[in-house]
């Protein structure tokens, strides 16, 4: 009787493991590649000589954009001035040993430089990180005329700090004026090409936020104005050589990758499967042991 009800839940066991396993392959889409057709969000320099639609857009934005360079290590000894008129160096933020999300920006920009810092700030009000305790965030003004300008740095933070809503983590938000050489040193060294537009007398620039590493070295890119707080979040935990985070976050980074050309972490079905495979197996395997227990116990009597 206890061999034919082992032998029926083992039966269970394995069509239950059979219809998992088919609902993720069958539930979870297949990762889409996107297509970029504008600098603003490109996650590469903009090149109309690669094949890329030029159609309709100014001379100025066939030239600028974000060529990611993974790994590069940021000028830590540049030297700027803090939202107090304070000057600082950029490796002082890095002392910490928390992963940094790094914005390029200008303070006086009439639009899309609001739009990054605006999903930037939504974006991590969705995680349950806190800045100036687990990450920090710096925006750095690429508009050297900003340079003297501590007052606008002063009131973007006071602004965001607003709209972020979390009492106590002023110290883990810096924002930042520089000479042209300062921020040349940091442009270079993420890939952010940049030009000045004399017809809208603004600067024509993609967006985008950087995380990069308590080292200094830059380790993710998340492109546009829209950041999902998922992939915010991983790109923090991940970049912080798990230090932070939970135990379902690090299971979250087993199952999505994050994929550089998109700029986004997508699911790795197969790593999925896998893991289900495995949990299967050792499920039955303690099935078997519990009823091989039974039947030894049944034996005895």
């Amino acid at each position: 009787m206890y061999r034919n009800s082992a032998k029926s839940a083992l039966s269970k066991l394995n069509l239950f493991a059979a219809v998992a396993i088919a609902f993720f392959a069958v539930a979870v889409p297949a990762q889409k590649s996107e297509h970029y057709n504008s600098p603003l969000y490109s996650p590469r320099k903009y090149d109309p000589s690669a094949g890329q639609n030029a159609s309709g857009l100014p001379e100025t934005l066939k030239t600028v954009g974000i060529e990611q360079r993974l790994g590069e290590q940021l000028p830590l000894d540049a030297q700027f001035r803090d939202e107090n008129g304070q000057t600082v160096r950029l490796g002082d933020y890095f002392k910490s040993g928390r992963p940094t999300i790094i914005a390029l920006v200008y303070y006086e920009c009439p639009m899309l430089c609001n739009q990054v810092l605006n999903g930037l700030t939504g974006s991590l009000k969705g995680v349950s990180l806190d800045a100036g305790k687990d990450f920090d965030v710096i925006a750095i003004s690429f508009d050297a005329r900003e340079f003297e300008r501590s007052d606008l740095a002063k009131n973007k933070k006071a602004g965001y700090m607003e709209r972020y809503g979390r009492p106590g983590t002023e110290n883990g938000w810096h924002f930042l004026t520089g000479d042209q050489a300062a921020i040349d040193a940091v442009t270079q060294a993420i890939g952010f090409t940049y030009e000045w537009d004399e017809k809208s007398d603004q600067f024509a620039h993609a967006s985008a936020i950087v995380v990069a590493t308590p080292q200094g070295k830059l380790s993710r890119y998340f492109y546009g104005i829209d950041y999902a707080p998922r992939d915010v979040k991983l790109g923090l935990v991940e970049s912080a050589e798990n230090k932070v985070g939970s135990a379902v976050d690090q299971l979250l980074l087993y199952c999505y990758h994050y994929d550089p050309s998109t700029g986004k972490y997508g699911l790795q079905i197969l790593t999925v499967i896998r893991g289900g495979a495995i949990l299967t197996l050792l499920a039955m395997g303690f099935m078997g042991f519990v009823f091989w227990r039974r039947n030894k116990a049944k034996g005895l009597k």
